[in-house]
């Protein structure tokens, strides 16, 4: 729920607009509230993409924002499955399937996080978590739904270790190259290695312009899900610049 008013929304879309230029070798993917998606226009540079979808197309779900709806407003893109809506709204790993299945029925792309508690890290539990939540997210989702379809279009796991977000303590790059390697195997395991080859992974917990380049060129990571640093519009030109 940031930022508070569409003014300062407005403003850091400007900063990012002017900071950064269409690029071959980058997505770029805006994730505002949906309050403001239809007053914030994209340009060649970035797409937008929706925090949140009900599985539902349409009814009677005071609240909720369907795929459809997003779909209407062009969003390309949506994150299901974020550690805030799990842990603070209980979301299950079944809503979360049921989400991944609308996204993909109405051709957006979803980003899907997954991700380990503090406590789970610390009784080794990461690994049981992880598959869990990949197997459960995925359950009955075709290969031909999650297989790339082109630039900008992939199907995304994001991994977020909840213990590093907004903590400002991160994994080694090891342990999140191990991460990426270990997506990679489940994915492998539940549809084929190309499959998990053509599927983007990315890394998000504490992300800044410090530390930004090595999270992505020292452990294998497609991209970065990037959070707080994502509210200082110079700091995440600063993130996008360091792999143009």
């Amino acid at each position: 729920m940031n930022p508070v008013s569409f003014v300062e929304a407005d403003s850091l879309i400007k900063i990012v607009k002017k900071g950064i230029k269409k690029s071959d070798n980058i997505d770029i993917i805006i994730c505002p509230p949906a309050i403001y998606l239809s007053r914030i226009k994209p340009n060649s540079s970035f797409d937008l993409g929706i925090q949140n979808i009900f599985w539902e197309d349409k009814g009677a779900y005071t609240g909720e924002i369907s795929a459809t709806m997003a779909k209407d407003l062009k969003i390309k893109h949506v994150v299901i499955g974020h550690s805030e809506r799990r842990l603070c709204l209980r979301e299950t790993d079944e809503m979360v399937n049921l989400k991944i299945q609308s996204a993909t029925k109405n051709n957006l792309n979803p980003i899907l996080c997954i991700g380990e508690t503090l406590k789970e890290k610390q009784q080794d539990k990461t690994s049981e978590i992880i598959t869990k939540q990949l197997e459960k997210a995925l359950k009955n989702i075709a290969k031909s739904k999650i297989q790339s379809r082109g630039l900008g279009t992939k199907f995304k796991i994001a991994y977020e270790p909840i213990w590093a977000i907004g903590t400002g303590i991160t994994p080694t790059t090891d342990e999140i190259m191990s991460m990426e390697l270990f997506i990679k195997k489940i994915i492998s395991n539940l549809y084929d290695r190309p499959t998990a080859e053509k599927i983007s992974i990315l890394y998000g917990g504490s992300v800044n312009s410090q530390n930004a380049l090595d999270f992505v060129d020292k452990t294998g990571m497609d991209g970065l899900l990037i959070g707080g640093a994502s509210l200082n519009g110079s700091e995440f030109v600063r993130i996008v610049r360091l792999f143009e």
